[in-house]
């Protein structure tokens, strides 16, 4: 009984040691936690664990063996030599193989933290004996190729997604949401967030100057872009709130106003969200002016935009500014067309396509390949669209509705 025992403990520790999260016993051993530190100690030299763990479980199965057949042989003779390692099979397997292990993986902690403290002990009395099995064994498995190297149990970004999304019920759905967005933000680039140049307030320069006085004085902004002529022409970033303090004095004028516009930082569309907070961050900038392949301005993006692709909505609505997403009493949704297609996705959980284009205007012009009428419907995949306001070569409005895809399935 005692040698099954025996065998029963480094089954089950092997088990558990091999189970245990070895994120979380990182940061139990980090806040002081003595048994995780000697687990994640015991952990960090593998070969040498498991050397020592084989050699008792060895032990102990042999001896039970040889001690089963010397039973057998001295009660039941010959006979009792082909029963006993029948019998001691069965016994091995269920109470000092499955039985344990399962009970190991299962609570993996509970049986490696009293567990490493005796691993720990014999690990140094078996010391010559463990040295000497891994150094054949290593040895055997170099001439495979197979190379033994400490494991980092470094996880890519599916990984870690995974991960997320198995931990959902200990963590809160906002903290999940936002920690998925954080793995998203590398394949979304500012392009996805920007707001477009036909969007863009800015202040032209060749204005009258009483147009740029009122301009600064109405903006709900507190940084516009300054061009001169044509917004390719960009000549920087003015800062309304202390231009604005400063047209109760007679010497604000343009040379002075151009004095105080700081130059313009430029990023490529195709710079992701996360580089280009990074880069912002160094520059010490609120936002940038997107630019294409031939420099030509495309629009600009904020640091409060992309902060949302973390956090969600948080900025303040501008009045007088319509939602671009407006829910209808039938179930469709009244749009903006120059609302982006991963905004809708995300906030109504369809599927809209943004391979190719980005925002309700590009997806419908791209499928018509021609600029809509009012009144014009189609089909496109599992939604139903409805142009319902275009502005002269574009949509400014149109209606979405997904279908009951269910429905229609059991119809058919």
């Amino acid at each position: 009984m005692l040698l099954i025992l025996l065998s029963a403990f480094f089954s089950s520790s092997e088990t558990a040691m091999m189970a245990v999260n070895r994120y979380r016993i990182k940061t139990l051993a980090d806040q002081g936690n003595r048994s995780a530190k000697l687990v994640l100690n015991l952990l960090s030299s593998p070969d040498r664990l498991l050397g020592t763990i084989l050699f008792g479980n060895n032990v102990a199965n042999i001896a039970a063996s040889t001690l089963a057949t010397v039973v057998g042989l001295r009660l039941f003779g010959d006979v009792g030599l082909a029963y006993a390692p029948m019998i001691l099979v069965f016994v091995v397997l269920i109470f000092a193989e499955v039985a344990p292990k399962t009970l190991a993986a299962v609570n993996p902690e509970r049986i490696a933290y009293p567990a490493a403290w005796v691993l720990a002990g014999l690990q140094i009395l078996l010391s010559p004996f463990v040295w000497s099995v891994k150094i054949f064994s290593n040895g055997l498995l170099n001439l495979l190729g197979v190379h033994v190297t400490a494991q980092t149990n470094a996880l890519n970004s599916e990984e870690l997604r995974a991960a997320v999304y198995e931990s959902s019920e200990k963590i809160d759905v906002s903290h999940q949401e936002m920690l998925l967005r954080i793995l998203e933000m590398e394949k979304v680039t500012v392009e996805d967030v920007m707001i477009p140049r036909a969007d863009m307030e800015a202040i032209d320069l060749e204005d009258d100057w009483d147009d740029i006085v009122e301009q600064l004085a109405t903006s709900h902004h507190t940084r516009v872009p300054v061009f001169q002529g044509s917004m390719d022409n960009m000549i920087g970033i003015a800062h309304i709130r202390k231009m604005f303090y400063l047209t109760h004095m007679a010497e604000f004028n343009r040379e002075t106003m151009l004095s105080m516009i700081r130059e313009p930082y430029f990023i490529p569309e195709n710079t992701s969200v996360t580089h280009a907070l990074t880069n912002l961050q160094e520059q010490r900038r609120r936002f940038g002016i997107v630019v294409d392949e031939y420099g030509d301005i495309k629009g600009l993006v904020t640091l409060e935009m992309i902060l949302e692709e973390v956090v969600g909505d948080f900025t303040t609505v501008v009045p007088g500014m319509d939602d671009d997403i407006t829910g209808e009493p039938d179930g469709s949704f009244l749009v903006r067309g120059s609302t982006y297609l991963r905004d809708i996705n995300r906030q109504l959980d369809w599927q809209l396509p943004t391979d190719t284009v980005k925002t309700v205007n590009g997806l419908i012009t791209e499928y018509l390949e021609d600029i809509p009428v009012a009144s014009t419907c189609f089909k496109l995949g599992d939604y139903t669209v409805e142009i319902v306001q275009t502005r002269d070569t574009s949509v400014h409005v149109a209606r979405l509705k997904r279908l009951n895809t269910t429905i229609l399935a059991g119809e058919e």
